[in-house]
């Protein structure tokens, strides 16, 4: 019997593992749907641990739209630590949801958002566990279809063996087209099997099917052409990009975790898109055009959700929070409407050019007042401007020392090491830069105890934005940079003993650009990884960069190229790319001139201030920036039958 609870059998085995309450569901704000009274079974999964996972909002406005529907079911699973998967074979019980603890080939979807490409291995694991063949030409109509999303989506083609199919953009329309799809194919008593349910997927705007894509390669080992194998799909992909978010106000009732999660609070994105224009950040670039939730719509979602939750902090997501256009306005009505209650607000980080200290005021007046992070990426001004996140020296370290002489005694600054044309002396300014804040901050604050945190992440280019033609940096070169940033920063202990350094070695980031910027034939270096044991890569504890070496250099052999082909290789302008074929909206032209800019050092403008710059995606996708001033307020609440 499809869709009967697997608890009996898991139960038992919960006793033997550690963190058995990630796995038993039943959490404040679940579901479980009767499985016989819809007609379409979704399992959405995040390819990472509960903890991690759980407050993920993609997957968490998913699963509450499709719950919506009296047609339609959604239920979660996330992928299974070694503990229990060891025991889950021993005792044949499959990869199941945490909800009605369902066996995920039951459903007719397994819906998979990948917002890193290190969670690849987890995907392999689940189908195995799940006994669902890993290949999708293996699969049957028994089998439920494996769609791919999230950012990693707009190149699915490393995972192209395994995925039936992969959403490109925004996620809120385009599932509940692929549930009328599938809704309809299964009553008209499924004509044509599987091959031609997937056609139909295929001609759902924003739904790429690759194996209606075949893929040819020249004597050089680059891709010769992408071309579709069936008419009646388009030859590229758009991607799909939902409007008017106040029309979407999710999640509405957000799922309060039992176990611990990486973000223990309620969080509402306030908008959706960046224009900024920072050459190394694919969310925004493949999210545009911006489009800002009214002040109105945050307020009754930051409402709602905190009454559905009882959390005490609510995080006002984006990926450039203070640019909402009212965002002082709406940090101080939500702060007066929420005064004396404890209910903190934060935001996720602050761009050095868009912090003030009546803002951050606003933020912590009602709850506690954490450290500040900001993000100015580049450690030199040069390289700031070759990145296009340009902020002065000056700019920084007054920004941070009236943040200490207003009470703040941790700041966190994050940047990035390995970007293009980047020199140990770039890196080094990072040191400087730091040791001025501390000096500087002592002084305005006129304490010692202040801390400032620098946390460095390695560099990896990434598809759809200027620079994917770059050569990424080798781990050997990363390391030598980090080395020589720590010995730089600890060379005067007086104020080296305030500052924090965290970082991750370079060889996770080399393995991540494979993943990010490879074709279909990385599919096979994949599943030797996750043959020889390979899981939870994103995890340093469980990755092992031996393992994705040799698997590499075995596996691409046959092929002519090699882990560095796919890495520390600059591309040439017209090289065919393997996502060339899926469209961001991005003009490819556009994304080369921008990339010869950085080169040159040159900047360019916010478009959402200045004249269109001609990316493309507003007149390729038939979109707008949606900006205020909206000239709305938010209304104090009241307490009704008082």
């Amino acid at each position: 019997m499809t869709g009967k609870t697997l608890y009996p059998r898991l139960e038992p085995l919960l006793a033997q593992i550690q963190k058995p309450i990630q796995y038993v569901g039943g959490e404040l704000n679940s579901r479980v749907k009767p499985w016989d009274d819809v007609a379409v079974h979704w399992a959405l999964m995040y390819p990472d641990a509960y903890e991690v996972g759980l407050p993920n909002q993609g997957l968490m406005i998913l699963y509450e739209v499709l719950n919506e529907r009296p047609d339609a079911l959604a239920e979660r699973t996330y992928a299974v630590w070694p503990d229990l998967a060891a025991l889950m074979r021993e005792h044949g019980v499959p990869q199941f949801t945490v909800d009605g603890h369902r066996a995920v080939r039951d459903f007719d979807l397994l819906g998979v958002s990948f917002a890193t490409e290190l969670g690849y291995t987890n995907l392999l694991e689940a189908l195995d566990l799940a006994g669902v063949p890993l290949h999708a030409v293996d699969r049957d109509e028994s089998s439920p279809v494996v769609v791919a999303g999230g950012h990693a989506a707009f190149n699915p083609e490393p995972v192209a063996d395994f995925v039936d199919c992969a959403v490109l953009g925004d996620g809120e329309q385009v599932v509940g087209d692929i549930t009328d799809v599938v809704k309809a194919w299964k009553a008209q008593g499924r004509p044509g099997g599987r091959v031609e349910l997937l056609a139909r997927l295929a001609r759902v705007e924003g739904v790429y099917v690759p194996r209606f894509y075949a893929v040819s390669y020249g004597p050089d080992g680059a891709i010769a052409a992408v071309q579709r194998t069936r008419d009646d799909v388009p030859a590229r992909v758009a991607k799909r990009t939902v409007m008017d978010l106040d029309e979407w106000p999710y999640p509405k009732t957000p799922i309060v975790p039992l176990a611990e999660s990486v973000h223990e609070r309620m969080s509402v994105e306030i908008f959706r898109g960046c224009t900024r224009g920072c050459r190394f950040c694919q969310a925004g670039m493949i999210t545009r055009p911006v489009r800002e939730r009214t002040i109105t719509g945050i307020g009754s979602m930051v409402e709602q959700g905190l009454k559905a939750t009882g959390y005490e902090e609510v995080g006002l997501l984006s990926l450039s929070s203070a640019d909402h256009s009212e965002i002082g306005q709406l940090a101080k009505e939500l702060a007066d409407r929420y005064e004396g209650t404890n209910t903190s607000l934060s935001l996720p980080s602050t761009r050095v050019d868009a912090f003030n200290v009546t803002l951050a005021n606003e933020l912590s007046r009602n709850g506690r007042r954490s450290g500040l992070t900001f993000a100015p990426e580049g450690g030199s001004e040069r390289i700031r401007r070759v990145i296009n996140k340009t902020v002065s020296k000056e700019d920084l370290v007054r920004t941070v020392t009236t943040a200490y002489a207003n009470g703040w005694q941790q700041v966190k600054l994050y940047f990035m090491c390995g970007l293009p044309t980047e020199t140990d002396e770039d890196v080094l300014e990072i040191a400087d830069l730091a040791v001025e804040v501390i000096r500087a901050g002592r002084e305005a604050s006129g304490r010692k105890d202040i801390r400032c945190t620098v946390s460095i992440g390695g560099f990896v280019p990434k598809p759809h934005t200027p620079f994917q033609w770059a050569g990424q940096a080798s781990a050997d070169t990363i390391d030598h940079r980090l080395r020589v940033l720590r010995q730089a920063i600890n060379a005067d202990r007086r104020v080296g003993r305030s500052i924090g350094l965290r970082y991750h070695d370079g060889k996770p980031g080399v393995i991540e650009g494979l993943l990010s910027r490879g074709d279909r034939r990385v599919g096979r270096v994949i599943e030797r990884v996750w043959r020889d044991g390979g899981k939870f890569d994103g995890w340093s504890e469980h990755f092992s960069y031996e393992r994705w070496t040799t698997a590499a250099a075995e596996e691409l052999a046959p092929f002519g190229v090699d882990l560095d082909w796919f890495t520390t290789r600059e591309r040439t302008e017209h090289e065919v790319l393997p996502w060339d074929h899926l469209d961001s909206g991005l003009d490819k032209e556009w994304l080369w001139e921008d990339w010869q800019e950085a080169l040159s050092e040159e900047e360019v403008a916010d478009c959402r201030w200045t004249p269109c710059y001609d990316c493309g995606v507003c007149p390729t996708m038939g979109t707008e920036i949606q900006i205020g001033p909206t000239g709305r307020s938010l209304l104090p609440l009241t307490v009704v039958g008082r």
